[in-house]
């Protein structure tokens, strides 16, 4: 079972049934705003794995047979050492019910035209949803107050026309002074986010096909990284990273490989570069 009502299967179930050879299938009148949305109408309460995981569960609720469900999440915000450059976390989550297995694709990257603007001309709204790719990508109109968007006093999602868009950005700017508009970050408005959302489902399948050589069960991928990598110089420790582990969630076998360089710069060591 795929958990979405956004259009998610057109990229995950071709890659669950070419490369898994799973047969997935979409519950009848199946609602995922109510787990939040990113208009804010809906508040997101939990994190994004809690999300995919309740999403899941509900999925697999409504078809008892299913013995898997798979869920995406998404989240937005500014690159953590680059403030100003937005970044796009996605992750697609699959669970295994025959055998308990939870695992998880990510992919996290800067190609995202997340972005808002608050306006009080109507042609600003125009040439800022143009600039993020409208009408192929959608635009989310809503009133603003103080320089931010307030969805309770209006909030128009499906602006599918210059027009609409025109008339919809009027409208908020009637009621408030002022309207924020921000692009549509809704798989089935967002042909750039729909692109992150096949590769982290492309990692998921990765992670899927990777199994213990101990018991066999799946996931067992690199989850921790060893600092420790020594200093080309005086061989001395450093802060660098020297590996990677992959632990097994069923029996706990443990595997570490080496990561990239062999020895660290000596100006990344303390001994040598106090």
């Amino acid at each position: 079972m795929i958990a979405t009502m956004h259009g998610k299967e057109a990229v995950i179930a071709p890659l669950l049934q070419r490369a898994l050879g799973l047969q997935p299938l979409l519950p009848a009148g199946f609602d995922t705003d109510r787990f939040g949305t990113f208009s804010r109408d809906i508040p997101r309460l939990d994190s994004p794995h809690a999300t995919a995981r309740a999403k899941i569960a509900a999925a697999l609720e409504c078809v008892p047979e299913a013995h898997a469900g798979v869920a995406s999440e998404g989240s937005f915000g500014p690159h953590p050492q680059i403030p100003f450059v937005p970044i796009d976390s996605e992750l697609v989550m699959l669970v295994d019910r025959r055998d308990g297995v939870e695992i998880v694709g990510t992919h996290v990257t800067p190609r995202t035209n997340y972005a808002q603007r608050v306006v009080v001309d109507a042609r600003l709204a125009v040439a800022f949803a143009e600039g993020i790719g409208f009408p192929r990508h959608g635009v989310i109109v809503t009133a603003a107050v103080d320089g931010k968007s307030h969805p309770a006093l209006l909030l128009r999602k499906d602006n599918l026309s210059r027009a609409q868009l025109l008339a919809n950005v009027a409208d908020a700017i009637a009621i408030s002074g002022a309207a924020c508009v921000e692009t549509d970050m809704r798989a089935c408005r967002n042909p750039t986010r729909m692109r992150a959302i096949k590769r982290a489902t492309i990692d998921l399948v990765r992670r899927y096909r990777s199994c213990c050589p101990q018991c066999g069960r799946r996931g067992f991928v690199p989850t921790e990284r060893i600092a420790g990598l020594p200093c080309g110089a005086c061989h001395a420790p450093t802060d660098m990273i020297r590996g990677v582990v992959a632990i097994c969630a069923g029996c706990g076998h443990r595997r570490e490989q080496s990561y990239g360089a062999a020895w660290a710069d000596p100006g990344r060591c303390d001994f040598c570069n106090p």
